[in-house]
């Protein structure tokens, strides 16, 4: 039988798909060449970029807001044109259908936007930052606190140092002590998530890698500094810095006499007129004294655990944490003993250094004299 002769497959098929595919390469080239230069003018819309976005958040919201079909292209037209840089935060109205060159220029352009600026002082603790943020209506300190503490599920380990935050049972609150200390420009109506991440990412930028490497020469982490600051700066906070520093680090020493910080800035004392973080802070936080866990108390009773409290009492400056880094080892007593475990202050500001139990309450009673002088 005879076999019937096969059919040859052309190359027209193959042609018709090359061409179909140029064909919508071609278009969507002239569509996206069509969105980079065009200059209709579509319907008004708003887009508030938040402080910190990059050229690739801006673009998401470009898109996600109608002004842009191409937010890769977009983002990639703004790095070539090396004006990333100079993009603003703030409320931008914009419309459908501008040039990509008109959207830069509008993006450029300082956008007036409603902001509140707060300042807190070093020293202050998370407790009261959040307070502040709250008081200042943009936000609920319960919210601001869930998600510093990553409890809502917030995420800050772009920050190395918040991975290395030891995860502690007897600690108050993760956030102590990272919250850094500054003036901030806030967007009224930005999300929890930002305004946290502005006191996190100052701290990363200031704690710089000359700090750690003190810390690490002097076998101290992060969080050993950030703890021993937040009692420098409750105790200090001025010139005497380096030597308050020095005291608690003699403390801490190996083989020392005195293995307590016994600092009154966190300890047993419930005095309203002094600045005790247990009973200040904590303690009401937990609705009052007589609920403060035991573990957490006796974590942070510096009269009576040795060593380093489970935490930070406060959001210390960085001079403080400089200080911890860099202490005064020259320091000595008014009777000329060294090292030094022990000082007291009067009112005028004056601090009297000791290195013996013995020394220390003859400056105390030096520094009552002063005070009964001074009327206090």
């Amino acid at each position: 039988m005879q076999e019937k002769p096969k059919k040859k497959r052309g190359c027209a098929p193959l042609l018709v798909v090359l061409v179909l595919v140029v064909a919508l390469a071609a278009v969507a080239a002239v569509t996206v060449l069509g969105e980079v230069k065009a200059g209709t003018s579509g319907a008004d819309v708003t887009v508030s970029i938040a402080q910190g976005s990059g050229v690739a958040s801006i673009s998401k919201q470009l898109a996600d807001a109608g002004v842009i079909r191409f937010p890769q292209v977009f983002r990639l037209y703004v790095k070539q044109s090396g004006k990333a840089s100079q993009l603003q935060y703030g409320d931008f109205t914009l419309h459908k259908g501008m040039g990509y060159d008109a959207l830069i220029d509008a993006l450029s352009q300082y956008a007036a936007a409603d902001t509140v600026t707060l300042t807190f002082p070093e020293g202050t603790p998370a407790l009261g930052i959040a307070q502040a943020m709250e008081n200042a209506g943009l936000c609920s300190a319960e919210e601001f606190l869930a998600c510093a503490n990553g409890e809502d599920g917030s995420d800050f380990s772009q920050y190395d140092f918040w991975t290395r935050i030891p995860d502690n049972e007897n600690r108050f609150m993760k956030c102590e002590g990272y919250l850094f200390p500054e003036t901030y420009e806030f967007y009224k109506d930005d999300t929890v998530y930002n305004y946290v991440n502005t006191f996190y990412s100052e701290f990363d930028r200031r704690v710089d890698g000359e700090l750690l490497d003190k810390a690490d020469a002097s076998g101290m982490s992060l969080e050993d500094v950030v703890i021993l600051a937040s009692f420098v700066q409750e105790e200090a906070g001025n010139e005497e810095d380096r030597n308050v520093a020095e005291v608690f680090l003699n403390r801490l020493a190996e083989g020392s006499p005195y293995p307590r910080l016994e600092s009154n800035a966190s300890s047993y004392v419930q005095d309203p007129n002094d600045n005790n973080y247990l009973y200040n802070w904590v303690a009401p936080y937990y609705g009052g004294w007589e609920n403060l866990p035991e573990g957490l108390y006796n974590a942070y009773n510096t009269y009576s655990c040795e060593g380093l409290p489970a935490g930070p009492i406060s959001n210390p400056g960085l001079a403080a944490m400089e200080a911890v880094v860099d202490p005064n080892t020259e320091l000595v007593g008014e009777q000329g003993g060294s090292p030094c475990y022990f000082f007291v202050t009067d009112l005028s500001g004056k601090y009297y250094y000791a290195s013996t139990f013995e020394e220390h309450q003859a400056n105390v009673r030096t520094a009552q004299s002063v005070n009964q002088k001074l009327g206090g």
